[in-house]
This record gives structure tokens, sequence and C-alpha cells, in this order.
């Protein structure tokens, strides 16, 4: 037998052995590429056309006072009964899920439903959390996977309220990232099962005149992964046409991102339990316009109006100076006329 023996000179040996270093890995994981040819397209859902739609993520910010819980629980009712949505339309029938962390089941969620005519059977409270024979408070930053087993137990849920939304987040809820990693697997699980999420928030302190959405509180990233922003936001008394609040849509990307409504809270007594009131929705006329411009308007004529009341000079000023700038001279001149130093 034959043996031929190569020797490799040097380059030839550290070719070799560069091929070897970028030999390709085998990876267990794989990623399914989808061809656009092959995926159906299909309507959005609605809940309430233009204003809420299955699977989706909606976001209600607002100032403190403007009853954003008493909106969320109004909307509720609504769905649980198949009611009439404030443009007239019909809510299709549903069971609604309401986690609060500020609010009380028995002394103010449950009366506001009643206030709202809503089917009580159909509304259901997240309660105490069993975890490991020991029971603990709800703590939606760290039990929305057993809270999701819940849900698909009930079956039929067209709505989950969270109160506040930023409870959802574990972690630092001003972080992007942190906020979007949160939300996601929440997200995803509501357009599984076709139901649509409301998260409630209030708006940064020192944010007026911004566009709405960047003044939600806590990372921008709320507004980004919801598909529409409402905005709520008082008037003054004066200036009241119907409702003394509005609710408008600030953003959406799947339908009209203009107009609102008008709206009132009242108070109302139980007929069954006379002790006990609530606080409801009393639905106005609709309004048009951005969200930015009512907002704007609303905040102005509450500074008006803040003014007007408290200081009389701050009034005379203010009317003096409503139509146009005028010399700081004259402006002085004619203040020390009407009697202000």
């Amino acid at each position: 037998m034959t043996v031929t023996v190569i020797e490799l000179n040097h380059d030839q040996k550290r070719h070799r052995s560069h091929r070897r270093e970028i030999a390709p890995l085998r990876h267990t994981t794989k990623v399914e590429l989808l061809s656009a040819d092959t995926i159906p397209p299909e309507p959005i859902q609605w809940l309430w056309e233009g204003w809420m739609a299955s699977g989706k993520l909606h976001i209600l910010a607002g100032p403190p006072g403007t009853g954003k819980t008493t909106v969320a629980t109004s909307l509720a009712a609504t769905i649980s009964n198949g009611g009439i949505w404030p443009d007239g339309s019909y809510s299709p029938v549903g069971n609604v899920l309401i986690w609060s962390g500020e609010d009380d089941f028995k002394d103010t969620l449950v009366p506001r439903l009643i206030a709202s005519g809503g089917d009580l059977s159909r509304v259901f409270f997240v309660g105490d959390v069993m975890d490991h024979g020991v029971k603990r408070c709800f703590d939606p930053a760290i039990d929305m996977e057993p809270l999701m087993e819940a849900i698909q137990q009930i079956g039929g849920i067209r709505l989950l309220v969270i109160d506040p939304i930023v409870s959802a987040v574990q972690g630092d809820s001003h972080k992007n990232a942190e906020v979007r990693r949160r939300l996601q697997p929440l997200v995803q699980f509501g357009n599984e099962i076709g139901c649509a999420i409301l998260g409630i928030t209030h708006f940064s302190k020192g944010t007026g005149g911004k566009d709405p959405v960047e003044r939600i509180s806590g990372s921008i990233a709320f507004g980004a992964l919801a598909r529409i922003v409402y905005v709520t936001a008082e008037l003054p008394r004066e200036d009241q046409q119907g409702g003394g609040r509005i609710i408008c849509r600030s953003k959406s990307n799947i339908g009209p991102d203009q107009g609102g409504f008008r709206y009132d809270l009242r108070q109302s007594v139980m007929d069954d339990h006379p002790d006990v009131s609530a606080s409801t929705v009393v639905w106005e006329k609709p309004i048009a316009g951005s969200a930015r411009e009512l907002l704007n308007l609303a905040e102005e004529a509450q500074g008006s109006a803040s003014i007007r009341e408290d200081m009389p000079q701050d009034k005379w000023l203010f009317d003096y100076l409503t139509l146009r700038a005028q010399p700081a001279m004259q402006c002085m001149e004619e203040a020390l006329a009407a009697g202000f130093s």
C-alpha cells in the first residue's frame, strides 16, 4: 500500500484555520417569516365605531377632577348591557373585567355601575391572589399571567379596564423599553382573545400646551403602544354649553383622531339603597376639533375663569390684553386710571 503525504505551507494552514472559525452555527430557535400573500385582510372589530376596538390597547388620560374612572365605568356598563354609545349607536353585549388600585368595589365602583345601568352579572373585579396558599393583593406588574388564565375561564370578556395602567409596569414606568416589554404581552393577549384594553392614567404636571399624547404620565411608550388615546378636560362653569367636561380622541392609528363629546358628572341615589350615592356620566352633544385645540381652549378658559373670580386686577389686565398687545407704559397708565397700582 502506498501512502501519499501532503504537507501544507503556512498560508494554506492559516486559510484552513480561518474557514473553521467562521463556520456557521446551528441554532435551535427559528424565526417564522410570513408571506403577505398568505395573510387574508380582516376588518377591525369595533365595539364602538371609531372609538373602541376589540383586541386593541386604549389609553384614557387627563387631569384630576375630570372623572376618568367614572367615564370608564360608564363605558363598561354600556358593554355589559348592550347599551347606547354617546353617538347613538349600540354596543355589542359582553363581559367586562375591572382592576382598580384606587377605588373600592362596594362604595364606589358597584354603585357607579348601577347608576350607569350596567348588568352586574357581566362585570367582574380582580380580587386577591392565592400564592402558594397565602392570600395577597393582586399586583398587575407580576400577576398578569394568572390573570390571563382566569380571563379565559370566564370567557366572553370584551373589555379589560386597568386603573391605573402604570401599575401594570414592573420597574421604571418612565423608561420606554421597560414599558414596552411589560405591556407587550398584555397587548398580545388582548389581540388573541379579541378583548379591548382600557388603561387609565394622568397628565404629567407642567405639560400644558404640549401634544396631548406627550402629556401622558410616564414613558411616551404608553401613548405609542395604544392604538387610540382619549383625553379629558374640565370646562369652567361660565363656558358650559351642555356638559361641563369634554372627552376627545387625541390619537388613533385605526380611525378618526379628532372630535369628541361633552359630558357632565352627576350624583345619583340608589333606589334600593337610599343611603348610597354614586357619580355617573351624562353624555351631551358632540364637539369638533383636534384634542390639542380643545384642551388648549378648555385650559385657557379655565385660567380665565380663575382670574376673573379671584383677582380683579388680573381680570382687568386679561381683558385689556385679550384683543391685542399694548405698550407697557400705556398699559400702566390705564391701569392706574382704573384704580390698580
